[in-house]
């Protein structure tokens, strides 16, 4: 089993930043990609950002050039550099793990992002 834990979220001003970070414990070598996912409210989650073992990112259109996701692979912890932000990136920010082996996502608690105009 892998065990995800968030933090970083809080409360920021438009156009400030915030880094997010998810540390993993447990079953870390089955671990292949790490990522994020945001949520608002009775609606679906949206992808964010995802990061490889081997380093390969991916990021959401809607914050590209604005986000930027990195991975600590000897602290098994992996960032979310987020800048730029606006009103609308309010969200709750979930990490996730993707285990080898497994078809669902492991995924962390949950941290709120909330920005103010």
């Amino acid at each position: 089993q892998v065990q995800l834990v968030e933090s970083g979220g809080g409360l920021v001003q438009a156009g400030g930043s915030l880094r997010l970070s998810c540390a993993a414990s447990g079953s870390i070598f089955s671990i292949n990609a790490m990522g994020w996912f945001r949520q608002a409210p009775g609606a679906q989650r949206e992808f964010v950002a995802s990061v490889t073992t081997g380093g390969s990112t991916i990021h959401a259109d809607s914050v590209k050039g604005r986000f930027t996701i990195s991975r600590d692979n000897a602290k098994n912890t992996v960032y979310l550099q987020m800048n730029s932000l606006k009103p609308e990136d309010t969200f709750v920010y979930i990490c996730y793990a993707a285990v080898a082996g497994k078809v669902s996502l492991s995924w962390g608690q949950g941290t709120q992002v909330t920005v103010s105009s």
